[in-house]
């Protein structure tokens, strides 16, 4: 049974790969398919005004134009400080037509120049959704609660993950493991939840 995971990243694909079922609760294989094995669609016009709208509109175009199962998620960092910021805009913080990592997290420092730590608190939220062809929408959340350092920690993750630092692991998501970053990550959070009903096709 095929799957389609309705984005391009290739950071976020292996993430997914690591925290998503490989069969049904019946036995099926899972076969998950990217937005990269279809290169001739159009592009997803992400106009949501929240992640949640975003989540849905990219599962319901991948539905819609491969006739597949589709798993989409929308994820954002909202810094409190900041007033949410760059909340529904996380990925073209710095640039509203290009994600560009390196200029969204210098950009975030910039705004949190000077600005104490305890005042620095954020948190990182997903929402995953699953388009059935059925016509059934399914929608999961996941969250954690961190703060924003003043500068870069760790090499692994990608996005905000070297800014994001975990109190209670003492560490940025940029420096855990694969595996400990998937056990208490957003993204690990609500595609966990939303597993539940893959396992059910």
């Amino acid at each position: 049974m095929e799957i389609l995971l309705a984005t391009l990243n290739p950071h976020k694909v292996k993430e997914l790969l690591k925290i998503l079922p490989g069969k049904t609760k019946s036995g099926k294989v899972l076969i998950y398919k990217t937005l990269a094995d279809y290169p001739n669609l159009p592009d997803i016009v992400e106009n949501g005004v929240t992640l949640e709208e975003n989540a849905k509109i990219k599962a319901l175009f991948g539905l819609e134009h491969t006739g597949l199962i589709t798993l989409a998620d929308d994820t954002g960092l909202m810094v409190d400080f900041l007033d949410g910021e760059p909340g529904v805009k996380s990925a073209r913080y710095a640039f509203p037509d290009r994600c560009d990592n390196k200029a969204n997290n210098e950009k975030l420092l910039q705004k949190l120049n000077g600005v104490e730590p305890e005042k620095r608190t954020a948190q990182f939220k997903t929402f995953a959704a699953l388009a059935l062809p059925t016509g059934q929408l399914f929608l999961e959340v996941g969250e954690v609660e961190g703060q924003i350092l003043t500068d870069f920690k760790g090499s692994g993750g990608f996005g905000y993950d070297a800014l994001f630092f975990v109190p209670p692991y003492n560490k940025t998501m940029a420096e855990m493991s694969e595996e400990e970053k998937n056990q208490i990550s957003h993204r690990g959070q609500a595609f966990r939840q939303i597993s539940k009903y893959l396992m059910e096709l």
